[in-house]
């Protein structure tokens, strides 16, 4: 490295703040605020850690946004994840994201320009343009309007022939707004059989059975997708896509999310649009963990996961690019951020050494995405990153407290090496767990987690002299009850109250403390809307630096007296 190159990356030093104390960054993983109540399960939980960092507010503990717009989403209806809250953690500064990106570029009309559509629209000559996603306008997978104005593109790009694959909701959206989404959506396909392109619902399935699991947990609920995609094989066949949501949401345990994969059939029983050679494929979901599975099954020519029956040659392209590291899949429609200078390259160029841990379902958010969607070391010799193997195929909630302890040991091994300036990890429970849906079990992991931070933080960083940072990335297991526009439970036909299981809106927070912080150190009064981009800034304070310019500001002072 040149010295002109040491100039670009030096950070200049921190008037007031050493150097050389070794600092913690925990994120507990789905981890919000809210007002106590029987459905905030941090609040049930036992979590003396967390309560008692939070008798340090205002000026050792403090919430911070963590979705819409303090996250680049595009606007504050907009709930955060996991992969844009670290990028935002890492980032220090806060870049259009996900749907943002999709909206721009189909606003722009530059989505049609892009090498990706150009590489589908080869097939619209001769071939179907499939387009497979959630059916959805909770805007964490996907959004309603998105499909719409894809639809209405490809059709004026080009496209004549159209089938639909869709995936009902239930989880970002209330269980039973299937029906409205797809009268909708039929509403839109006629428009477009009117204008003589050939436009059609073609197969669907709820989203937690069919099609879209993630990491690997069940390749069955891709292969139901795959058997109704391309095969046009599936238990249920219907004349209409309506009817099919309607008549299969009859049986009184069916809900949204797990509605058996249909196929949509002619007046002599067969299917209107399995994939077939010379097809394109588009998977319309801007998140990315939910499609990368299916990715692998539509793109790998070498796949063992299941039996395909069929691999068609086909033209394949994601809303995004679902996985940096893996390059999946190949053909894109919108590019990802650049994110460029992250703290931690910044950190590495200015020789603090770093260790980050998660486990498997996390391990990419404190790597990853931390590192501004960039696989591998800045710096091998200053980086050190560990996964710890979840247990895939056993549900979170059946051991909710899956592998928090050991994260938190193999941060304390870390610190107490003192081989490291910055060690990081994520601790998955809140999120994870909370997904299920499953309260209880959701309670035991807020307790599992606040262990492991007393454990990774509170007594291991009190042996080094070090400083700790806490915070969340998005909020999940403070409120597990969907609520009426009063904020009371809503309850369901069987009387009993309706679950949350997806993210929140909720803020997260952000605490700080440990031996080697000053005693002048608190939260400044001055900001008043803060995010989790201004999380780096504050980090890089703590190991003595001062945070490029450009930088969201930090959130820590040094009083005068």
């Amino acid at each position: 490295m040149g010295s002109s190159d040491r100039n670009l990356w030096k950070l200049e030093d921190h008037p007031k703040l050493p150097k050389g104390k070794p600092v913690a960054v925990v994120v507990l993983d789905g981890w919000g605020e809210a007002s106590p109540d029987p459905y905030n399960c941090i609040h049930v939980a036992d979590t003396p850690t967390m309560d008692s960092l939070k008798k340090g507010a205002p000026e050792k503990w403090r919430l911070i946004k963590a979705h819409g717009t303090a996250v680049g989403l595009p606007s504050d209806d907009d709930m955060g994840n996991s992969e844009v809250g670290h990028n935002a953690l890492g980032a220090g500064r806060i870049y259009a994201q996900g749907a943002k990106l999709v909206d721009l570029a189909l606003a722009s009309g530059k989505i049609y320009e892009g090498e990706g559509f150009k590489y589908i629209q080869e097939c619209f000559k001769n071939g179907t343009l499939h387009l497979i996603g959630l059916l959805s306008d909770g805007g964490v997978h996907s959004r309603l309007d998105q499909l719409q104005l894809l639809l209405k593109g490809s059709a004026e790009h080009g496209a004549k022939r159209i089938r639909i694959h869709f995936l009902t909701d239930g989880r970002d959206v209330v269980d039973g707004s299937s029906v409205g989404f797809v009268e909708t959506l039929e509403n839109d396909l006629r428009q477009l059989r009117e204008k003589g392109v050939d436009a059609q619902i073609a197969s669907g399935g709820g989203r937690m059975y069919v099609t879209m699991d993630r990491y690997e947990n069940d390749w069955d609920v891709v292969k139901r997708g795959w058997d109704a995609q391309v095969l046009g094989e599936a238990p249920y066949k219907f004349k209409s896509a309506i009817e099919a949501v309607k008549k299969l949401r009859e049986d009184p345990k069916a809900n949204d999310q797990y509605l058996p994969p249909f196929v949509i059939v002619d007046e002599n029983g067969k299917p209107v649009g399995p994939i077939v050679d010379g097809d394109a494929v588009v998977t319309f979901n801007f998140r990315a963990d939910r499609m990368v599975m299916l990715a692998k099954a539509l793109e790998y020519e070498d796949f063992d996961k299941f039996d395909r029956v069929r691999f068609p040659k086909i033209r394949y392209a994601g809303m995004l690019q679902y996985d940096g590291e893996l390059k999946l899949p190949s053909h894109f429609l919108v590019s990802p951020p650049e994110i460029q200078r992250t703290s931690g390259e910044y950190l590495v160029h200015n020789s603090i050494r770093t260790f980050a841990c998660s486990e498997t379902v996390k391990f990419g958010h404190v790597t990853f995405f931390w590192n501004g969607n960039r696989s591998g070391y800045f710096n091998p010799e200053l980086e050190e990153y560990v996964e710890i193997p979840s247990d895939i195929g056993i549900p979170f909630n059946v051991q909710p407290k899956m592998k928090a302890l050991e994260i938190a040991e193999k941060a304390r091994d870390a610190i107490l090496s003192r081989k490291y300036d910055q060690v990081r990890v994520n601790i998955p429970n809140g999120d994870m767990v909370g997904h299920t849906g499953d309260v209880k079990a959701t309670i035991i992991g807020c307790k599992a987690a606040d262990e492991a931070v007393k454990q990774t933080i509170l007594d291991t960083v009190e042996q080094v002299g070090g400083i700790y940072v806490v915070t969340a990335d998005h909020g999940n297991a403070e409120d597990m009850a969907k609520r009426n526009k009063s904020g009371q439970p809503l309850v369901g036909k069987d009387g009993n109250v309706q679950i949350l299981t997806s993210h929140t809106l909720r803020p997260v927070p952000i605490a700080i403390g440990g031996p080697g912080l000053l005693p002048s150190v608190r939260f400044r009064k001055d900001i008043q809307e803060a995010g989790l981009a201004n999380v780096a800034a504050t980090v890089m304070n703590f190991h003595g630096f001062e945070a490029p310019s450009d930088y969201e500001p930090t959130l820590i002072e040094v009083a005068d007296n």
